[in-house]
């Protein structure tokens, strides 16, 4: 996390409006802090989409690899009931 900027949520209450003009214009994160240790980020919507976007991609290749992978195939009956459902 090297040279994102962090503020307190004490002070992004005072600074608010400032603190979302940076993160939708200029795109640069900013962490929440609170006494001190980081708790949330906020993060422009390019860069949460593009976060979101990476997250699918990701799930599609897993889910790829999992269906060519030799296993026991179970019906859905089976998978209910595995569940307790």
């Amino acid at each position: 996390m090297l040279g994102i900027n962090k503020i307190s949520t004490t002070d992004a209450e005072k600074y608010l409006f400032d603190i979302v003009n940076r993160v939708a214009f200029a795109r640069e994160p900013i962490i929440l802090t609170n006494m001190g240790k980081p708790m949330a980020a906020i993060v422009s919507l390019e860069d949460l989409q593009f976060l979101q976007d990476s997250e699918d991609r990701a799930d599609i290749a897993d889910a790829l690899k999992a269906i060519e992978e030799p296993g026991e195939n179970i019906t859905a009956e089976q998978m209910r009931k595995e569940l307790g459902l």
